[in-house]
């Protein structure tokens, strides 16, 4: 699993012009799964995001964790997360799992990081045409792959 989470002071994600998914302070995560992942995958992935410490504490250093600020989650699916641009200028999304498999991935994400937030999170539509609007505080962005865990 690939994520890239955004720190935001305000995000929503609209489908068909409905809102679907709307938070003030807290994470936009955008999510691409790929067949390799599995629940050891979103057990990790999910405890490291709840727990990232990049939300200012009271002297300004970023030392609490979205949990810690009872911040909230918006999780995106984004299968182009995985896109490969080895080769000519049109990317290949061969990675990328197709939604028999992403579905119920995605979904498990869904559970664990409610569980782990203590809290439901907001979200998109897996595989809709979604328009994302944030407002990116810092800004602070952050790249984890559960396969590259540095």
């Amino acid at each position: 699993m690939r994520v890239v989470i955004q720190r935001v002071s305000a995000a929503s994600v609209t489908v068909e012009e409905a809102i679907t998914g709307q938070i003030q302070q807290g994470l936009l995560v955008l999510l691409g799964i790929e067949d390799a992942d599995t629940m050891e995958d979103i057990q990790w992935l999910s405890s490291k995001i709840v727990n990232l410490r990049i939300f200012n504490d009271d002297n300004g250093v970023m030392n609490v964790s979205v949990k810690d600020i009872h911040g909230d989650i918006l999780l995106v699916s984004q299968f182009t997360l995985h896109a490969s641009t080895k080769k000519g200028n049109r990317p290949s999304y061969i990675r990328a799992s197709k939604p028999d498999v992403a579905i119920p991935l995605y979904e498990k994400m869904i559970a664990q990081l409610e569980h782990d937030l203590g809290t439901t999170i907001q979200r998109g539509i897996f595989g809709a045409d979604m328009k994302v609007s944030l407002l990116n505080d810092g800004p602070v962005t952050i790249i984890i792959d559960s396969h590259n865990r540095e």
